[in-house]
């Protein structure tokens, strides 16, 4: 069976993280599948989708990694040629990823003890974000 739902949510933009392992937990419970893979995807091009151990210590570490790894403050030819401020955003959202796989079994997501599934908002302005979640499984 393949079942699809959303996670729609609004957010503040510059590296906010949002917590989604509760909800995403509670779809695959209504769904009754007790095993099978969820895919958790971030639609839009400045969103991405991953696990950490959500505490705020390793919120602020990911903020600063991200801003080493695509400063906001340097040229980039998206903000040229759109004149928008997020080329940082969208090199961002590329190096983590839309999307993040997760199997489960006994109705329960297999994440280690401090994993947990969050969405960054790595734009430069709050937005209303949809996150899909798509679960492929068995009774």
């Amino acid at each position: 069976m393949i079942v699809t739902e959303h996670i729609d949510f609004q957010t503040r933009g510059n590296g906010e993280m949002t917590e989604l392992t509760g909800k995403v937990a509670a779809i695959i419970e209504r769904t009754g599948l007790s095993a099978g893979i969820v895919v958790v995807f971030a639609s839009g091009a400045t969103g991405a989708v991953t696990t950490i151990e959500y505490e705020a210590g390793l919120v602020a570490d990911m903020k600063g990694a991200l801003e080493r790894i695509a400063p906001v403050d340097i040229e980039y030819a998206h903000n040229l040629r759109w004149g928008d401020g997020n080329g940082h955003s969208h090199i961002r959202a590329s190096v983590i990823g839309p999307s993040l796989v997760i199997p489960f079994a006994n109705g329960k997501l297999l994440l280690g003890t401090w994993q947990q599934i969050v969405f960054l908002d790595l734009d430069n302005r709050p937005r209303y974000r949809r996150v899909v979640v798509q679960i492929i499984g068995e009774g």
